[in-house]
């Protein structure tokens, strides 16, 4: 059994009225209409070197480590961020991962992402309320996953993290803090048929865009 680690750095935002930029964020990216704060960071997990000893991958777990919630310099009641956090078998475009707000791996999903192929997937919903707006941390409003840890033959596992800020949030920094991501798995052999099978539906669902 191995346990496998993946680390974001935090991300700082700064609005002003509506308007977004970055002033700390190793690996993230704003996405979508220019200003608006849509933050994109992704990295992933190379399994080659157990897909070339032909062993398939099996799940025992996933998670994510952080230290605190999100938080803001001057906050205000009403100010919301969403965090999306996930480990997949396929690639997706920046698009694609932002789109998994709306319909996650729900089918028809407009991240083109399938139940199967999401090994971890979460959604947070965070905002500021009054009893909490002076500690300067979000206040967590909804937790939802959406993962299957499915086996996999595949030689990697892409992972992403995404923010969503709102537009008429506070003026001032928003952070997301960093995050890890843990995979507890266990890489065993599998009859050839079964293997076979499965690399070869890894290897369909590869294909589409990625980059390294």
């Amino acid at each position: 059994m191995k346990t496998l680690a993946k680390e974001f750095d935090y991300l700082i935002a700064n609005n002003l009225e509506g308007v977004y930029t970055i002033q700390r964020g190793n690996g993230w990216r704003q996405v979508g209409v220019p200003g608006i704060g849509q933050f994109v960071n992704s990295t992933f997990f190379d399994l080659a070197g157990m897909s070339q000893r032909e062993k398939t991958l099996f799940f025992e777990g996933a998670a994510v480590q952080e230290v605190v919630p999100p938080s803001a310099g001057a906050p205000a009641a009403g100010d919301g961020i969403i965090v999306i956090d996930l480990m997949t078998t396929s690639p997706l475009t920046d698009e694609e991962a932002l789109a998994y707000v709306v319909s996650a791996n729900m089918a028809p999903s407009d991240s083109k992402i399938s139940f199967e192929q999401t090994i971890y997937g979460r959604i947070r919903v965070w905002s500021v309320d009054l009893d909490y707006q002076s500690s300067g941390y979000y206040t967590l409003q909804a937790d939802n996953q959406t993962g299957s840890l499915k086996a996999t033959a595949s030689d990697r596992i892409y992972c992403y993290r995404v923010a969503f800020m709102g537009a008429d949030n506070s003026n001032g920094a928003h952070s997301v803090y960093g995050a890890r991501y843990l995979l507890r798995a266990e890489a065993k052999e599998e009859a050839e048929y079964q293997y076979l099978m499965r690399l070869r539906r890894s290897y369909e669902l590869q294909q589409s865009y990625d980059e390294d």
